[in-house]
């Protein structure tokens, strides 16, 4: 692993950096369709708000839009092709391209970090262990939490841990209950499901979501946290404000940039179980 404070030594030098810029971030997207595209624009939506103005104003990071990558919640379910080794060859293409962090725009990718993390000597910044972070240091007293993502992401329980150990509650639907059903058809369906529509939400996805969303908050969820890239896209506050959101990928993208310009360390994402 590389060590606390160090630069991977394929890293191009700081003078091709932005100023000021001191950690190059590798982002693994393509995993679904919209994954990075919406990413990046929270990246260039949060710098902005930290006074970007200029195209040099934005940090450089790497990218691969890794499409190829085998269904992951397929591959967890033993119905599709094995998705480790994809993830771990173009997580290693990122980090041998001179990456010194990772990130890894799929919740349901997360299950398999620690085997992938193993492989590399740079961290692979964990989704899920970030968002609890956020939901714990900007709401303390708030107890339970609600969770959308796909059945992969329920079955692997990765919020459910990461929750656990900050010793707050999940509450995600059960896999084949209704309001499950109508999350994973708004990911999923093949004709008007966001993976199938691309850049164009049907108001059918965004209603499934939100009535999914709603679920979590009469079961007692204070705060409903897009636990998938597509709900990331999909559930915005003008569909559902019941109770707070909590977009993964707008965390991600503060910690991206506090990384970029040194304000936090690597060496504090060398996580290996969530």
């Amino acid at each position: 692993m590389t060590e606390p404070g160090t630069r991977n030594a394929a890293a191009p030098s700081n003078r091709f950096l932005a100023d000021g810029q001191c950690c190059l971030p590798g982002i693994y997207g393509g995993v679904g369709p919209l994954s990075h595209t919406q990413f990046e624009q929270q990246l260039l939506a949060a710098r902005h708000r930290r006074g970007a103005r200029t195209d040099q104003d934005h940090p450089v990071w790497l990218l691969v839009s890794a499409s190829s990558t085998p269904n992951r919640m397929a591959s967890l379910a033993g119905t599709g092709e094995n998705a480790e080794p994809y993830i771990r060859h173009y997580a290693q293409v990122i980090e041998k391209a001179g990456a010194d962090v990772l990130f890894v725009i799929c919740n349901t990718a997360h299950a398999y970090h620690s085997a992938v993390q193993r492989t590399l000597r740079i961290p692979w910044v964990h989704l899920m262990d970030i968002t609890v972070g956020h939901i714990r240091d900007t709401w303390p007293s708030l107890r339970a939490v609600g969770v959308l993502g796909t059945d992969g992401t329920l079955n692997t329980q990765l919020y459910h841990r990461a929750l656990q150990k900050r010793g707050l509650v999940a509450i995600a639907p059960g896999v084949s209950t209704e309001p499950q059903r109508l999350v994973m058809d708004a990911i999923f369906e093949p004709t008007w499901g966001i993976k199938a529509t691309g850049a164009n939400i049907s108001d059918r996805a965004r209603r499934g979501l939100a009535t999914a969303a709603e679920w979590c908050a009469g079961q007692g969820a204070q705060v409903v946290v897009a636990a998938c890239t597509e709900v990331s896209v999909g559930l915005t506050p003008d569909q559902f404000s019941t109770v707070p959101l909590v977009d993964p990928l707008a965390v991600a993208a503060e910690v991206l940039l506090d990384l970029a310009y040194g304000i936090r360390d690597p060496g504090e994402f060398l996580v290996r179980d969530v």
